[in-house]
C-alpha cells in the first residue's frame, strides 16, 4: 500500500525529532507503535471474519448440494423399494391364485408352535454336586412343606 523505505523512515524521524522534542518522542513512538499495534490486530480480526464468512458460504452451498443429493437418493430407494414391492404382491398372488386346488395348503400348518416348558422343570446353570456341596437347594417346596422340615420334632422342644 504504502511504499516507505529506509531513506523515508529516516527522514519521518529527524523530523519527528527536531518537531517533538527529544524529552516526548520516546513516549510518543510508544504510542504510535500500540497504536500500530492495534490496527494491525483489527485489520487481522477483519480479514478473518471475511475468511470465516466465504468458508460459511462454501459450508452453506455443500449442504444444499448434500440435501439434494440425499432427497434424490430417498425418493429414488422408496420408488425401487414400491416397485419391488408391487413385483413381490403380484408374483404371491399369481403364485397362490395357482396353488388354490393343490393339496399344499392342507390343515397343518407352515410353523408349528414350541411346546411350552414349566419353570419347575427347567435346570440352572449351576451343577448339582455344587449345590449339594454349598447347601443350595435343589427341588422346589412349599411354604408348608418348608415349615414342617424347619419345625423342631414333638419330642425335642425345650
Amino acid at each position: 500500500m504504502f511504499d516507505f523505505g529506509f531513506d523515508k523512515l529516516a527522514l519521518i524521524a529527524v523530523v519527528a525529532l527536531v518537531v517533538i522534542g527529544p524529552e516526548r518522542l520516546p513516549r510518543v513512538a510508544r504510542t504510535v507503535g500500540h497504536l500500530l499495534g492495534k490496527a494491525q490486530r483489527y485489520v487481522s480480526d477483519v480479514k478473518a471474519e471475511v475468511h470465516r464468512t466465504m468458508e460459511l458460504e462454501e459450508l452453506k452451498k455443500m449442504h444444499s448440494q448434500v440435501e439434494s443429493s440425499l432427497r434424490d437418493a430417498h425418493q429414488s430407494v422408496t420408488s425401487q423399494a414400491l416397485q419391488t414391492g408391487s413385483e413381490i404382491e403380484a408374483a404371491w398372488s399369481q403364485s397362490t391364485s395357482s396353488d388354490s386346488d393343490s393339496s399344499f395348503h392342507s390343515a397343518t400348518p407352515w410353523v408349528q408352535p414350541l411346546p411350552r416348558k414349566n419353570w419347575r422343570i427347567k435346570r440352572s446353570g449351576i451343577p448339582a454336586w455344587y449345590k449339594q456341596r454349598h447347601g443350595l437347594r435343589q427341588r422346589v417346596q412349599s411354604g408348608a412343606a418348608r415349615v414342617a422340615r424347619l419345625r423342631p420334632a414333638r419330642g425335642q422342644q425345650s
